[in-house]
């Protein structure tokens, strides 16, 4: 691996004790605020705040990086925002004012992931192979935290989910001064180099596939622990589908060396949506069926673990040098943020007027018109 052991050691810990929060936050907030009497369109209003912030605040925060060298300090702001968002939730109520909270702490926090990522690579000197390993830490924290909230949560009720994630939100605070400091770029041509590269047709259809595929997980990541324990599936049961998709992950992650060496980065990502499709249109008609809900979980592997890693690799190429930070901020800010955002509002909409099932075979359509935008154009 091109990266010393003492920073690939640093940025491991980030990302394992970040994502042992987002394993926390994802499976679990939701059914919080159900507990706390929201319904699914206030629910999709809370969730789909973080995916406004990263519309914009990503891009932001990429550009400011890019021409300070202040990756590090704009990470630790981000984790001791996140933290200060959740202590204020213990005393806010009511869907408008916990959706303000959750957006502001958004609009701070938004920029710390992908600016880690950016420094991973190029910490790694740009092979996306070798940044599997160092990102499969995340996966374990998330894979850690959500079969031991989920066991928790049966135990001690769901309104212990704000103090758990409270806790976890002040490790993050800790593991941000171990990310690597960035480095300053001279001012120049950046902003027109990044405009020309962004307007080329082959950009704008990945970043439409990108936009694609967070849609598709819009009604997975708001309403798929909800979804489940109205079938009848316990905290546990649920922790545990959620768990097998990130042990598919990891796996990925671990042979992300091989699988970026025998296919191109084309081929994983149509892989992916492919993948997106059939495990949405499984989940949607199986929740009856634990069996096929743990094969749909499985195909985790490829519509998060390969496409982030195909993704994430390929915007790198696209966008190098002093637009490295804004490339892929901006690509969070375009696909997570603004799909994100489409894809949780949508699922509350659709929740309600066509049901789980019809939703999450919308989500299965959009994971197939990814597969046709990155077939189409996008030559990586």
């Amino acid at each position: 691996m091109n990266v010393s052991s003492h920073v690939s050691t640093r940025l491991g810990a980030y990302y394992f004790v970040y994502f042992t929060y987002v394993g926390a936050f994802v499976p679990y907030f939701s059914l919080w605020l159900s507990a706390q009497g929201y319904g699914p369109a206030q629910i999709a209003l809370v969730l789909a705040m973080p995916q406004v912030a990263r519309i914009f605040a990503p891009t932001l925060w990429g550009w400011l990086a890019d021409h300070t060298g202040r990756q590090r300090e704009i990470v630790i702001l981000s984790a001791f925002t996140v933290a200060a968002g959740f202590a204020s939730l213990f005393v806010v109520r009511g869907a408008v004012e916990m959706a303000l909270v959750l957006f502001l702490m958004s609009v701070f926090s938004a920029g710390a992931m992908p600016l880690v990522e950016a420094t991973t690579l190029a910490a790694v000197r740009g092979g996306a192979g070798n940044y599997g390993p160092i990102r499969m830490w995340g996966s374990i924290g998330f894979m850690l935290a959500v079969l031991g909230t989920g066991a928790w949560l049966d135990r001690a009720g769901v309104g212990q989910v704000l103090p758990i994630l409270f806790g976890l939100a002040l490790l993050v605070c800790g593991a941000a001064f171990g990310v690597p400091a960035g480095t300053r770029h001279e001012a120049g041509s950046g902003a027109e180099r990044i405009f020309a590269v962004l307007w080329r047709v082959d950009v704008l259809a990945l970043f439409a596939a990108g936009m694609c595929m967070a849609v598709a997980h819009g009604a997975l990541y708001a309403f798929y622990s909800i979804y489940l324990e109205a079938a009848g599936y316990s905290k546990t049961a649920i922790g545990a589908l959620w768990t097998l998709g990130v042990v598919a992950e990891v796996v990925v992650f671990l042979r992300l060396p091989q699988l970026m060496r025998r296919f191109s980065l084309r081929f994983l990502l149509i892989a992916s949506f492919g993948c997106a499709a059939v495990r949405f249109v499984a989940i949607g008609w199986g929740v009856e069926w634990i069996v096929l809900l743990a094969a749909a979980q499985l195909l985790h592997a490829a519509t998060f673990g390969a496409y982030h890693a195909a993704s994430i690799a390929a915007v790198h190429r696209l966008f190098s040098g002093r637009i490295a930070g804004r490339g892929q901020t901006l690509f969070s800010s375009l696909s997570y943020g603004l799909g994100g955002a489409i894809g949780t509002l949508l699922a509350g909409w659709s929740w309600v007027a066509l049901g789980p099932s019809s939703s999450f075979v919308a989500s299965a359509l959009f994971g197939a018109v990814g597969a046709v935008l990155v077939a189409w154009k996008v030559r990586v």
